[in-house]
């Protein structure tokens, strides 16, 4: 079966390779190696179940251990793993780019924008900066869709300028929701 290189990631001077492997009738086998020389592995089925695979450290190719998951346990499990490494890259990528910030932007429960979409904000048309993220109740949404809809509460991720940042900010807080119409097709 072939293997793939799927992705590579530099994590404090260690480097890690991803690859990927076609599992005919199964679905996707996706390995890589840690820092300590354990092979792990993640095996994506067709049915959507997962197995978290821990190969033997004497021979990488046999296995050690496997885990079972649920869909539900897998979504789980890389929520947990996931969204803090988003937050954390996102926080590097503004310290590497010069001008650009990500900040986190609370949705007051009196905002005009607390049970409308996200597409209602027209920011990153009025502000040129993104709403990338939004958090509720220690559940992250990656890259919400314009039909995203907002509650009082939720944390927006927003990356951009100061003043697009700051922009966002006024639009989610003021009083006035501005050029987009609270019927939505503003």
């Amino acid at each position: 079966m072939p293997v793939a290189p799927w992705a590579t990631a530099e994590d404090g001077g260690h480097r890690v390779d991803l690859e990927e492997t076609a599992l005919p009738g199964i679905g996707l086998r996706h390995d890589f190696m840690t820092r300590s020389g354990r092979r792990v592995g993640v095996v994506s089925r067709r049915d959507g179940q997962r197995e978290l695979v821990l190969y033997r450290v004497e021979d990488p190719d046999a296995v050690s251990r496997t885990l079972v998951l649920t869909v539900e346990e897998a979504d789980v499990l890389a929520e947990l793993l996931g969204a803090p490494r988003i937050v954390e890259r996102l926080a590097r990528l503004s310290d590497q780019a010069q001008g650009i910030l990500s900040e986190d932007v609370v949705v007051p429960h009196r905002s005009p924008y607390d049970g409308r979409t996200v597409g209602d904000t027209r920011a990153r048309t009025r502000t040129g900066a993104s709403i990338v993220a939004v958090t509720r109740a220690g559940e992250v949404f990656l890259s919400p869709p314009p039909e995203f809809r907002l509650v009082g509460g939720d944390s927006v991720v927003v990356v951009g300028t100061s003043d697009g940042v700051a922009g966002v900010r006024g639009i989610l807080t003021r009083d006035d929701p501005g050029p987009a119409r609270r019927d939505g097709t503003g």
